[in-house]
C-alpha cells in the first residue's frame, strides 16, 4: 500500500496542490518564486531536464537601483530582470509557480514585471 503524506501545515499543503498542477517542460518552462523576509528570487526550470534555465534575485541588481524603493517595487524590478534574461536564451511562455504563496503583494508584482518583460503565461 502506498503511502500517504498528511501535512498539517497549511503552507506545505498549499505548496504540494500547486506544484501538483504545474509541470514545467522544454517548450513551457515552470517559473518558480521564492520569497524570503528580505528578498525574492525567481527561476526558470525546466523540469523534464531537471536544469534551472535562467535565475533571477535582488542581489543581481544594481544598489543604485534598488535604494528608496519598497520590496514590492524591487520584486517587478527582478521580474523585469528575468524576462530580460529568459528572452536572451529565446524563451517566452512559461508556467508560473507561485508555490506556498498567495499570488499578492510581491508575488504578483514580479509576475507583473515579467509580463511587462515580455514573458507570456
Amino acid at each position: 500500500m502506498p503511502k500517504v503524506r498528511l501535512y498539517s501545515d497549511p503552507r506545505e499543503r498549499r505548496k504540494v496542490r500547486v506544484r501538483s498542477k504545474i509541470r514545467g517542460t522544454s517548450k513551457r518552462p515552470r517559473l518558480s518564486v521564492f520569497r524570503s523576509h528580505q528578498h525574492i528570487y525567481a527561476q526558470i526550470i525546466d523540469d523534464q531536464k531537471q536544469v534551472t534555465l535562467v535565475a533571477a534575485s535582488e542581489k543581481d541588481l544594481s544598489p543604485a537601483s534598488l535604494k528608496g524603493k519598497t520590496k514590492t517595487e524591487k520584486a517587478k524590478l527582478v521580474g523585469l530582470a528575468l524576462a530580460k534574461k529568459a528572452l536572451k536564451k529565446k524563451i517566452t511562455h512559461v508556467a508560473f509557480d507561485r508555490g506556498p504563496y498567495r499570488y499578492h503583494g510581491r508575488v504578483k508584482a514580479l509576475a507583473e514585471g515579467a509580463r511587462e518583460g515580455g514573458l507570456n503565461f
